[in-house]
This record gives C-alpha cells, structure tokens and sequence, in this order.
C-alpha cells in the first residue's frame, strides 16, 4: 500500500478515549455481575457497557495503524521484539506480583508457600487477574507483526480487502447464522480469526473515506444492535448461556460500531480543537503516554472503591448506576493516573510499571 497517501493518526487522543472506555466497561461489569440487581440498574449496566464495547478495538486497530505501516518493513525482527516484548514483560511480571498479594488481600485467603506457588504458575499461564488477557494479545500481535508487515507493503488493496473479508465471515457472520439455524460450519474453514481482523482494519481504513452521517449512523447502528441483542437473548429466546453473546468483541455490531468509531477519530488531526487547551492537551498527553500502567492498575482502584477501602462506597446499592457508573468511571482513572505519575518519580519504578 502507498504510505504517501498515509494521514496523521491523533494516537494520544485514541489512546485516552479507549482507556476510558476501557475503565468505563470494567465498572458496568460490576452492576452486570453482581447478584441480585434490580432490572433498571442492570439494563443502565447494559447500556453502558454497549457504549464501551469498541474500547479493545481500539487500542487494536491503533496498533495495526501504527505498527503495520510500509515505512517499517525493514525493521529487524529481533530489535522490533526485544523493544517491545522487553518492555511487556517488566509490566507483566511487576503488576503479576502486585495483584497476587491483592488477591489475597481481598479474598483472605491463607498466605502459604503452596499457595503461593499455585497463585505465580496460574498467573503466568492465564495472567494473574481478568484484565491481563490483553496482555497474551499484544504479544500474539507484535508475534505476527513481521508477516503482517509485508503482506501490507507489497500487497493491494484489494488483497487487504479480501482478508478483511474472510475474517469478518469467520468471526461475526458465521456465529449469527448458527444461533439462527442451529447448524455449527466446522470452524477450519476460516482460518483467519480473533484479533488479526482488527489489526488490519487499523491500516487499512485510514485508506477509507465516508462522509460522517455514515460512519455516525454506522457508530450509532452498532450501539443499538447490541442493546437489542441483548434483550434478543435474554427474553424471546431466552437463549441461556448465550444472552451476553452480542457483548462480544468479535461480533458484527461491535466491529461495525469500532470501526466507525475508528474513523471519526481519525479524522481529527494531531491539533485537534481539544489539543489547543495546555490543560486539556496536557491530561490527554499524561493519560495516553501512561495506557499501559492504568490499564493494568485500574481495576484495583476499582474494586476499592466498591469495597468501600478508601472510607466511602461506590456501587449500585449507594447510588444509582446512571450516575455511579460515570461516576466511578472518572474517578478510577484520575486515581490510578495520580498513583501512576507518582510510581514515574520512583527510577525503579518507572522501568517496572510499563
């Protein structure tokens, strides 16, 4: 593909939306996951994590955006892992130990040597707490990135396009027609699946112009089918053990609503109208240069303040989740940015934290 023909992608402003929404799906979990929620709290839940669904995708597509670009083919495989997986690696090992201790914090579970040993083997092969999936992720990712590269530099449009394709017939239309039909397709005919999809929808849709009344009605359509398919699932099917199936990152609504998103991003530039404000800029520059920390320490602060640890209680039995969820959302991320930029001031720290 032609990188002359490449735009500037506003990253800092990718990076600070996707934490948030991040943070924001993470704190409607709590109401959706809890036991016996009234039903308006639960469907305020379901609302906003339908918001916060193109979070993930984001920080993919971002990725593939920035990664996949022609201009870095060259790049030795050796010196493209070690700079990144290096860095990885001194998080994954650093915020490992931390929720280990804070898993026993909040369980109470009895600190033993055994227990221990089963908390650090757990840890590396799953990731220590739910968050660190992303973690396994990025590492699949930057594994393929080398392939992925050239297929990008010296393959056309259309050959992009055909992968794009196949993988959104494999991931989000093939699931939909087996609920449908209750035939199951053998899943190796589509060889191309999870996240390599969105990876490349990062490179390729800065190639891609739509006016903004389609990309919102686009944005807007993937936030309506979810919530409708939640409902779907939940009562006229009453499809048990599928009723979260349209929260799904891999779906159809939530790639279409992602990739819109994506696109109207894209369109600001690097000065963005919020970039001319030194405060705005400068809270958006702090929050993106630090995504990798909050997003591996935000869930602590979290569950603290819905435990009540910092002497006040945050949940949806305080307050109601229309405001609570927002609420706790905001509150997280300037705790855990706060914590964040202290750990900077520490040299060790700062080489661990990510």
């Amino acid at each position: 593909m032609d990188s002359g023909n490449r735009i500037s992608i506003p990253d800092d402003l990718i990076r600070t939306l996707a934490i948030v929404l991040v943070i924001l799906l993470h704190a409607s979990n709590l109401t959706l996951e809890a036991s016996s929620v009234p039903a308006g709290y639960w469907w305020t839940a379901v609302v906003y994590k339908s918001l916060a669904l193109s979070c993930v995708p984001l920080f993919v597509m971002l990725s593939g955006a920035l990664l996949l670009q022609p201009s870095k083919l060259n790049e030795p495989i050796r010196v493209f892992l070690k700079k990144r997986i290096s860095r990885i690696g001194l998080a994954f090992a650093f915020w490992s130990a931390v929720y280990l201790a804070w898993g026993f914090y909040v369980t109470h579970y009895p600190v033993t040597l055994a227990s221990v040993g089963q908390g650090i083997l757990r840890g590396l092969f799953t990731g220590p707490y739910y968050q660190f999936w992303f973690i396994y992720l990025i590492v699949g990712l930057y594994l393929i990135t080398p392939v992925l590269r050239v297929i990008v530099a010296h393959g056309s449009t259309r050959i992009l396009q055909y992968l794009i394709v196949l993988w959104f017939l494999g991931v989000a239309i093939v699931p939909i027609l087996q609920i449908a039909s209750g035939l199951t397709l053998d899943s190796t005919v589509f060889v191309i699946g999870g996240w390599v999809g969105y990876f490349i929808l990062g490179t390729y849709l800065q190639k891609v112009k739509l006016c903004s009344s389609i990309l919102y009605g686009a944005l807007i359509l993937g936030f309506v089918w979810t919530i409708f398919g939640v409902w779907l699932m939940s009562y006229p099917l009453n499809s048990m053990g599928q009723n979260y199936f349209f929260f799904d990152y891999l779906t159809a609504n939530v790639i279409i609503g992602s990739a819109a998103l994506f696109m109207i991003l894209i369109k600001f530039r690097p000065d963005w109208p919020g970039n001319n404000s030194t405060i705005a800029s400068r809270i958006v520059g702090a929050i993106s240069k630090n995504t990798l920390p909050i997003f591996l320490f935000h869930v602590i602060i979290l569950e603290s303040l819905e435990l009540g640890i910092f002497g006040f209680k945050l949940s949806f039995t305080t307050l109601n989740p229309i405001i609570e969820i927002p609420l706790i959302t905001v509150l997280t991320l300037f705790v855990t940015l706060g914590l964040v930029l202290l750990m900077r001031k520490v040299p060790v720290l700062k080489k661990l934290i990510g």
